[in-house]
Order: C-alpha cells, then structure tokens, then sequence
C-alpha cells in the first residue's frame, strides 16, 4: 500500500470504501439471483402443477429490464453503513456466497415465486386467465421492487432508514410507475397481453407486493432475538 499524504487515516477511509464496494456487490448479486430464482420458480412450479403459463415472455422480459435491473443498480450505490468497520476482516478464502448467502438467495427466491403463483392462482380462479397473468406480472415486478429494500441490510430497515439511500427510492419510484403504466395505457398493455384491474384486483396485488417485507422484517427480528448481534470494538478491530 503506498500513500500519497502523511495521513494515516487514508488506510482506514480506504479499508472503509473497500468493505462498501465489496457489500454492495454482493447485495446486486443478492437480489439479482433470488428474484431471477422467483420468476424461475413461478414458470416451472406454475407448469409442474398443470396451470397455465402465469406469465408470458415479453412479461417476463419486461420484469427482467426493468423490476431487477434498476433496483440493482441503486444497490450498488449504497452508502457504508455506520457499523461497516466494527466487523472483523473478511478472510481472503471466504467467497461473495459465504456464511450462507446461498440459502438466503434460495429461500427469498421460492418465497417471490411463491407469491407471484398465489397471486396468479387467485386472479386465474376468480377471474379468469387474463386477469390472472395480469395480476402475476404486476405482483412479481412490485415484490421485487419492495424485496430490494430487504437486500440493504441484516437488521431492520426500519431501524437502519428506508428513504436515506435516494437511488434506491428513485428506482422504487421509477420501477413502480413503469410498471402500473403497462397495464394502465391501453396501448402499451396490448402489446403485453394486458387487462384493467378493478379496486378489488389492485387490492390483492398490493397485499401480495408488500408481504415481502413484512415476512423479512419478522425473519430478522427472530434472528436478533435467537442468534443476537456480534459488534467488534473499533479498538480491537485495527489491532488484528
């Protein structure tokens, strides 16, 4: 390491961006893989169980420019987070998938997936197959939208800000416009095989969309409660 001050504090800045490039990486691959495994789950399962394909193609397509590409990105743009350098060094043969990042992809990705069937499933019976895969493409893109929140940290988001980083609410609030846009115009919602929800049908679909963060908050606050949290003195943590 060569520095260009006499400030040693440069080491520790440094120390600190490069702990936040490495975490903010990981929460894009985080997020890109569990949503795309939700849409992959919502396909295969929809078939295994006989039902009629719950999205099309250019649905699918639609949801993968614009529900995980933009949320990614805003991830990417996280600040450090206070407690960033109270953590132990990561050791250099621990991978971007170690302790257990891989189940937690897995479980959140058939949990997507088995929302996005839920909420097909209920617009299918009820309504009909149009409604339903209109019910399913909107219940995907938000559910992804809203999980991108989850991504920002193992503690609450509540507790560590909902709206302090600006390019992930931009993204949220860009996303869910587009979205609501390609059912709502009817020219655009043509092209995708698309049909007008009535209140009750938007209901449903809001439900479905925000359970995502409900279910993570109880999750992460059963984690506290049963494992607690592990803080490393800054002290202690430059002595290593």
């Amino acid at each position: 390491m060569i520095l260009t001050d006499d400030n040693f504090i440069t080491i520790v800045e440094a120390i600190k961006q490069g702990r936040n490039i490495f975490d903010n990486i990981k929460k894009a691959v985080h997020f890109l893989i569990s949503t795309n495994i939700g849409e992959i789950v919502t396909i295969f399962v929809g078939l295994l169980l006989g039902l009629e394909s719950p999205l099309l193609a250019i649905q699918l397509l639609w949801i993968n420019l614009v529900t995980d590409s933009i949320p990614a990105i805003a991830l990417g743009l996280e600040a450090p987070q206070s407690d960033i350098m109270n953590k132990k060094p990561r050791s250099a043969k621990k991978g971007i998938f170690a302790d257990g990042l891989w189940g937690k992809i897995f479980v959140e990705g058939v949990m997507l997936g088995v929302l996005t069937l839920f909420s097909f499933s209920l617009g299918n019976n009820l309504y009909g197959i149009k409604v339903g895969r209109t019910m399913a493409f909107l219940s995907l893109g938000l559910l992804e939208l809203v999980h991108s929140f989850n991504i920002k940290s193992d503690e609450s988001i509540f507790k560590i800000g909902l709206f302090e980083n600006k390019y992930l609410v931009g993204a949220f609030i860009i996303g869910t416009i587009l979205q609501i846009g390609v059912v709502c115009i009817p020219l655009i919602a043509n092209i995708f095989d698309l049909v007008p929800l009535n209140l009750i049908q938007w209901m449903y679909v809001i439900g479905i969309s925000i359970s995502p963060l409900i279910i993570m908050e109880i999750q992460k606050k059963f984690n506290e409660i049963r494992f607690g949290k592990v803080v490393y003195g800054y002290k202690e943590k430059l002595d290593f």
